[in-house]
């Protein structure tokens, strides 16, 4: 095989990979804008007939019962605090586990993991019992403190943290830092990248999040937008101009922000593959 014909062949493919991620997001755009009627028609066709804007005008209409851009908020506003507040307390308990040493650590580290094997749905429940004990149903405190000990986060982390030349944080020691300004002067200027990183998967995940929002939440104006979009559709018939509008709605902060944590993500991925 010549070097022309491998990179005719190696460009086919990506030219491939791009039409098959991106017609999906193409088809979601264009029956946003198509009537009910063209968006079931046969056959189906790439660009509305004629054009339109009800489906955005039905979801960005704001009412008692569908406040879209209320979920929205909701949605902005417990991803960010709740990746905001896994960074934190995962790099404290990830970094607690690779640097100290105490009676245990292997049986709490290999617990931390295991928990990564247990489906989900079996913490819904429990979860549900604490969160309504503690007063929190029906508000974002439910969907930002539950999953603030992400057993994930923590074994991410610590691998990382593993990976840190052990010498930096000695001469830290030996300059008379202690434990704590190690860690945050040293430990986590160097794992920005690791960090952002488990941000942007740790908001991603919560704001696609749908059955536990469905589970605490019960007031229209206190529903996240995954969960608030369902209620647009109805039993008899599903309006698929007004759910793919709420999908492009949806996908705009995801789309936001992997433009803008690109970066940190590709230097994550290409740092764990060094050996120091």
């Amino acid at each position: 095989m010549t070097a022309l014909t491998r990179r005719v062949l190696f460009w086919a493919t990506l030219i491939a990979l791009t039409v098959v991620f991106i017609a999906p997001l193409v088809w979601m755009v264009s029956t946003s804008f198509k009537t009910d009627n063209d968006a079931t028609a046969l056959p189906l066709s790439w660009f509305p007939r004629p054009v339109s804007g009800q489906a955005y005008d039905r979801v960005l209409s704001a009412s008692s019962q569908t406040p879209v851009l209320r979920w929205f908020l909701n949605s902005l506003a417990a991803g960010a605090c709740n990746a905001v507040l896994i960074v934190a307390v995962d790099a404290m308990a990830a970094y607690a586990l690779a640097r100290m040493r105490f009676r245990g650590q292997r049986v709490v580290f290999g617990t931390v993991v295991g928990t990564l094997f247990i489906p989900a749905f079996v913490f819904l429940i429990p979860n549900f019992l604490i969160v309504n004990k503690l007063g929190w149903l029906d508000s974002l405190w439910a969907l930002i403190v539950p999953s603030a000990g992400g057993a994930f986060g923590v074994f991410f982390l610590r691998q990382f943290f593993l990976a840190l030349p052990r010498e930096l944080e000695e001469a830290a020691l030996l300059d008379g830092a202690n434990q704590w300004q190690i860690f945050t002067r040293v430990v986590l200027p160097l794992s920005r990248h690791t960090l952002a990183t488990l941000a942007v998967l740790s908001f991603l995940t919560n704001w696609n999040d749908f059955i536990w929002p469905i589970y605490v939440l019960f007031s229209p104006q206190h529903l996240t937008l995954p969960a608030g979009l369902s209620t647009l559709q109805n039993a008899q018939m599903t309006h698929y101009p007004i759910v793919m509008a709420g999908a492009v709605l949806a996908s705009i902060p995801v789309l936001v922000l992997f433009v803008a944590a690109q970066r940190h993500v590709i230097a994550s991925v290409a740092r764990s593959g060094i050996k120091g």
